[in-house]
C-alpha cells in the first residue's frame, strides 16, 4: 500500500493524480471538508477535532472514538490501495495517522524503524502526540509507539512553515 501525506491545500490535486482508493481528512471542527464526489462516499473518513494534546474548553482534542473511527477505516483497505491523508498543514495530525496507519498495517514491523522512516520521508513532521498516543492504546502496543515518536522527534526544533510538502510515507523500513 502507498501512504501519502499531504496538506488540505493538495487535496483535490492529489486525489486527482494518484485516485487513492481511500482518503483520510483530519480537519478542525469549523473547517470544510474537500469534497469529493459521490465516487468516495464510503471511502473518505472524516475526523473532527483540533491540533491539540489536550482538549479544553474551546478545543476538541483527539479521543478514543476518533482513534476508533480510524482503525475501523484502515481495516476496509487493501494492500492495493493509494491512502491519501491529510489534515490542513499536513504537518501534524496527519503525519500522527500516516504512523498509526503503517503501524497498524505493519504489526511485525519495529514502530521505531516506521518512525525513522517517518522522519527521513518528512523533516518537517510533528506527530500529534495525543493521536499516536490513543493509538498506541488502542493498538496494545505497549507505549512504543508514543516512545517511537518521541525519541526520532526529541529535541527538534520547531520549523516555521503555513504548510508540509506531500510525500509518502513507507509503510515499512
Amino acid at each position: 500500500m502507498t501512504i501519502l501525506v499531504c496538506p488540505l491545500s493538495k487535496v483535490l490535486e492529489m486525489v486527482g493524480r494518484h485516485k487513492p482508493g481511500r482518503v483520510i481528512s483530519l480537519l478542525d471542527p469549523d473547517y470544510t471538508f474537500p469534497d469529493l464526489g459521490p465516487a468516495y462516499a464510503g471511502r473518505h473518513l472524516q475526523l473532527r477535532f483540533h491540533d491539540v494534546d489536550v482538549a479544553n474548553d474551546l478545543e476538541i482534542g483527539p479521543s478514543a472514538q476518533h482513534v476508533d473511527r480510524l482503525l475501523r477505516f484502515l481495516r476496509s483497505c487493501k494492500a492495493v490501495d493509494v491512502l491519501l491523508i491529510h489534515c490542513r498543514a499536513g504537518i501534524s495530525r496527519s503525519t500522527a495517522a500516516a504512523f498509526i496507519a503503517a503501524c497498524f498495517l505493519n504489526p511485525t514491523v519495529p514502530e521505531r524503524d516506521l518512525a525513522m522512516a517517518l522522519r527521513r520521508a518528512s523533516p518537517l513532521a510533528r506527530p500529534n502526540q495525543a493521536l499516536v498516543g490513543l493509538a498506541d492504546t488502542a493498538m496494545a502496543r505497549g507505549g512504543r509507539m508514543k516512545d517511537a515518536i518521541a525519541s526520532t522527534g526529541r529535541d527538534l526544533p520547531w520549523i516555521p512553515a503555513d504548510e508540509g510538502d506531500v510525500f509518502e510515507m513507507p509503510c515499512s523500513s
